[in-house]
């Protein structure tokens, strides 16, 4: 809503500040996920591979420990598709009917990854509670061996995201080969006592274990990428601390209307009401508060709005925790 009691020279500093931050965003949604695309291929193939082996093998030697985790492996390659598709979906330019692009189908992979991975290890342990009433032998030697290949592959496939886990998207599919390498570390250390003890319960104990393990570790991802498809503050931004950066601009009093959310699981846009009773809103100044947010938190879209009065029409926004500033509320 354009409410500026000013002549026309906001409208001008306005569409100014429109044309700046959206070319940062396009610059910088552009470099973030495409990197990743040889990541995701490599990774799907080394997985599928490694839950054929796994899956043969568990069936043969009767391992709830392998075949659990060549199941958990399969919903890793679901993931790692997903992911790759939510990073692939978000560099789809916007047209006229989604004006943002598809950069929120990031955030949306990022959270099915979390469930289908809370899904699997809620599975895992059902079975393994199961198995504990009446435990089974299996052959420790064959566990081992096929387990210790799959720390490699999950190891390697890990490293291949390590670097972009700054990004949730990426973050998710980064967890899930993380997971995979310690179930498989548990299920080489449950093959080890089984040989040298016997025990045949510590198969579903290692499994059980291992899901605890992981539904702690996954519960992070789970949480903020519910967070962000509800267009909450990425975790990162302290809105605070932004209000204070926007109040030290030249001649502004006030913050109306501030709104900080994610577009995607590596961007982030802001709007706000800015009075400014004495004008002043050139384009250097659009420059400087653009460059100021994209600097200090990472905000790549800003839209501002110069006003020299506020209004009562302003949305709902959260009172700050330190003030303001002064000027009518």
């Amino acid at each position: 809503m354009n409410t500026d009691t000013g002549p026309h020279a906001h409208e001008h500093a306005h569409e100014h500040e429109h044309a700046h931050t959206h070319a940062h965003a396009r610059a910088h949604h552009h470099h973030a996920p495409a990197s990743f695309d040889r990541a995701f291929a490599i990774g799907i193939a080394l997985n599928l591979g490694f839950v054929a082996i796994e899956a043969l093998y568990g069936w043969r030697v009767d391992s709830l420990a392998l075949l659990a985790d060549a199941a958990h492996n399969l919903s890793d390659v679901a993931g790692l598709v997903l992911a790759w598709a939510g990073a692939a979906a978000g560099r789809l330019r916007a047209d006229a009917r989604h004006t943002w692009g598809w950069k929120r189908a990031s955030i949306l992979a990022a959270f099915v990854n979390a469930v289908i991975l809370l899904v699997a290890m809620g599975s895992l342990g059902w079975e393994a509670l199961l198995r504990l009433r009446a435990p089974e032998p299996t052959e420790g030697g064959t566990v081992m061996a096929v387990a210790a290949v799959g720390i490699v592959v999950n190891a390697v496939t890990a490293l291949l995201f390590m670097r972009g886990s700054h990004d949730l998207n990426v973050r998710g599919a980064f967890l899930h080969m993380v997971a995979d390498a310690l179930v498989s570390a548990g299920v080489v250390v449950a093959g080890a006592l089984t040989l040298w003890a016997g025990w045949t319960w510590i198969d579903p104990v290692a499994s059980l274990l291992i899901a605890l393990v992981i539904v702690a570790g996954t519960w992070s991802l789970f949480r903020q990428s519910l967070h962000l498809l509800f267009d909450g503050v990425p975790e990162h931004i302290d809105l605070d601390a932004v209000r204070t950066c926007l109040l030290a601009l030249p001649g502004v009093t006030r913050v109306d209307d501030l709104h900080v959310w994610a577009t995607g699981t590596s961007d982030a846009a802001l709007s706000a009401h800015l009075v400014m009773p004495a004008g002043g809103a050139d384009d250097a100044f659009f420059e400087h508060a653009a460059a100021e947010l994209r600097t200090r938190f990472g905000i790549g879209h800003v839209t501002l709005q110069p006003m020299r009065a506020g209004f009562s029409g302003s949305c709902a926004t959260p009172k700050p925790d330190r003030a303001q500033g002064h000027g009518r509320e």
